[in-house]
């Protein structure tokens, strides 16, 4: 059995982590309200983004563009957003796991990396990183995922870059949180059930180039803020139920702990009446 000084000092430690991770979790609850509020009140706009889009260009023939149409000599573009920080339980690894699974291979994939943690892991994996934009997760802004966009599209538009996909955390709710890649371009039109009639050609004004133009690239940065939004979410969420967890399983570990240092502190006591009545039989 451990002395009672080593019980003593384990238990103080595991009461300075508890008060820890219960800190960590009231700060990732706070966080998780506003970034959940931004979330869910900016989701209906982006799907409908991603269905309208998908839906014109369904509608709109076979259109000789550079954002249609794919390179065959350029590598694939995944846009992975992880987070900066750890103590999130799986949310890191699971996005990471969830890119391995999709059959990216590291010779033909470009990372363009949002989040430090994200691009640690695929580094590790033997994949180029194109580009790391780890401090747009921190406050992410309509105006980063713009840039981060222009640049994926400007590879695509002269044929480094032959598909472009993006993968991130969905936040469904405080507890589920589901990893996805999505294909963005090419645009894949089955992916959103599209139920319009693909008999009947769209019409673009002033014409078909510049209508384009200006849609994809709003397509593109819209459906990344959207993921980057969702992505903030879902991280404090995976921080707090994380969290939660560690200050259960502290508060378990000192109850153990106390049982045990009062059975050592009983047996302590037990054993000195005892030595103190052989000790007084012995006089007597």
């Amino acid at each position: 059995m451990a002395s009672m000084r080593d019980i003593k000092r384990r238990k103080e430690s595991i009461t300075s982590t508890e008060q820890i991770t219960k800190a960590m979790k009231l700060v990732a609850t706070v966080k998780l309200q506003k970034a959940r509020a931004k979330a869910e009140n900016s989701k209906p706009y982006f799907n409908y983004m991603y269905s309208t889009v998908t839906s014109i260009l369904a509608s709109a023939g076979n259109i000789d563009h550079k954002y249609l149409q794919a390179g065959k000599s350029g590598k694939k573009a995944v846009i992975v957003i992880t987070s900066n920080r750890g103590l999130a339980g799986g949310y890191n690894g699971n996005i990471v796991r969830k890119v391995l699974e999709h059959g990216f291979t590291q010779d033909d994939t470009m990372v363009y990396s949002i989040g430090r943690k994200g691009k640690e892991m695929l580094e590790r994996k033997k994949y180029n990183i194109k580009k790391d934009y780890s401090d747009v997760i921190n406050e992410p802004l309509y105006k980063d995922a713009m840039e981060i966009s222009e640049e994926v599209l400007k590879g695509f538009a002269e044929g480094t870059i032959s598909e472009i996909y993006l993968a991130y955390t969905s936040f469904k709710n405080t507890v589920s949180h589901e990893p996805k890649v999505v294909k963005l371009l090419p645009v894949e039109y089955g992916e959103m059930d599209i139920k319009e009639d693909k008999t009947t050609l769209m019409n673009f004004e002033p014409n078909e180039e510049e209508v384009l133009d200006e849609i994809i690239p709003k397509y593109m940065t819209s459906l990344l803020f959207g993921a980057l939004l969702e992505c903030v979410a879902s991280e404090n969420g995976a921080r707090m139920s994380a969290m939660d967890a560690a200050t259960g399983n502290a508060e378990e570990m000192i109850e153990k702990l106390s049982l045990e240092y009062n059975r050592a502190r009983q047996s302590s006591i037990t054993q000195e009446l005892t030595e103190i009545i052989a000790g007084a039989q012995a006089i007597s």
